[in-house]
């Protein structure tokens, strides 16, 4: 099957709208009321990607790994640290699920091109790779500080996981202001 097949295509989608309902699980085990979906964060990261200003990095490719960087979790589901899997398990579902991925589309150099923004991401050798962690922790503590606002939970764990982590200088500015926003909010 060719990524040009109606079906293989419409088979792929019916996979990424799984992204849309399933919501994150760390905000789920929060008690948060709504909690964001996994597509949410990826979209969020994806608009975070185009607002970097890094003639360094290829922009357009941090984009691409953003809205791609989650694709397994639509077959297995979003695994965090707390969920008794080990790295190693969760890294064999989520292989599996892009292989499920691959042969829906028929590896078509689409699907190629995903699998390869998917695996540069999971190996976080470049630096496009290494910006788009940073944006995945960001956008994280950033949903943090809004459910805080919105739903007056304490979610001082999802900020201590990712304390001095962000290598990106732009990315560190936007942290250190979600920071200093949560600081006036906590008076």
């Amino acid at each position: 099957m060719s990524v040009n097949s109606a079906s293989s295509v419409i088979d792929f989608l019916s996979i990424v709208e799984r992204l849309k309902r399933t919501k994150r699980t760390g905000w789920v085990n929060s008690g948060i009321k709504a909690p964001e979906s996994i597509a949410d964060h990826m979209y969020r990261m994806g608009i975070m990607a185009m607002l970097i200003d890094d003639a360094a990095l290829d922009r357009t490719k941090c984009v691409k790994m953003a809205i791609v960087h989650d694709l397994a979790e639509a077959l297995v589901g979003d695994i965090t640290p707390f969920d008794g899997v080990s790295k190693e398990k969760k890294r064999e579902l989520e292989l599996a699920g892009m292989q499920q991925i691959m042969d829906t589309l028929g590896h078509s150099a689409q699907a190629l091109e995903i699998n390869a923004l998917w695996q540069e991401y999971e190996d976080d050798a470049t630096a496009e790779a290494h910006l788009v962690h940073d944006l995945d922790k960001c956008e994280m503590i950033q949903q943090a500080l809004e459910y805080e606002q919105s739903d007056d939970a304490q979610l001082d764990s999802f900020f201590a996981t990712t304390k001095g982590i962000f290598r990106h200088p732009q990315v560190q500015a936007w942290v250190d202001e979600i920071y200093r926003r949560r600081q006036q909010q906590l008076r």
